[in-house]
């Protein structure tokens, strides 16, 4: 069973190791110096950013991280995913990755999605959806989102992660079960 614990600043050695992992760097694109580290997670380990990192935990050791904020909460970013698909009130956005190497290829990253998008619901009555958009060429992610039940509802461009990437996204959504 997976677990959570929301990630604190006792955990940025670890998402520095897991953001320099090849497999993870080549999507998430990020400084792994300890000062790009604090300024890219510090603001919401502190709840000083509308945001949640999680930390997902397997028998207690952790594996992977989720993010997870309203999209209303980023206008620019919503406005932008408004171009390419319908934004409701009340959705949701995650991202999220598998630190280790060794980890990936198992279905974690599905089970954890599926487990975040479970939680969600309860966590946020009010939210509506879930809607993540991936890097086109991110084909491992496009298998972990629809193997976790979310489905493909649009493509187009948005503003990369990675510069290396090109505009081309595609944009996977769940809706809150009985709606």
């Amino acid at each position: 069973m997976i677990t959570w614990r929301r990630v604190t600043e006792d955990d940025f050695p670890l998402l520095r190791r897991w953001l320099a992992h090849p497999h993870v760097a080549r999507w998430w694109n990020h400084d792994t110096t300890p000062e790009g580290v604090e300024r890219d997670f510090g603001p919401t380990a502190r709840g000083e950013e509308p945001a949640e990192d999680w930390l997902a935990l397997l028998d207690g050791r952790p594996f992977g991280l989720v993010q997870r904020c309203r999209l209303a909460a980023y206008p620019a970013e919503r406005e932008a995913l408004a171009k390419v698909t319908s934004v409701p009130d009340g959705a949701m956005g995650i991202d999220y990755l598998i630190g280790e190497a060794a980890e990936t290829g198992r279905g974690l990253g599905s089970r954890m999605i599926r487990a975040m998008v479970e939680r969600t619901w309860p966590d946020y009555p009010d939210a509506t959806c879930v809607i993540v958009p991936v890097a086109a060429g991110n084909h491992a992610s496009w298998r972990a989102l629809e193997k976790a039940g979310l489905a493909r509802v649009a493509e187009g461009d948005l503003e990369p992660d990675n510069p290396i990437d090109g505009p081309a996204h595609v944009v996977y959504r769940i809706d809150r079960p009985g709606r």
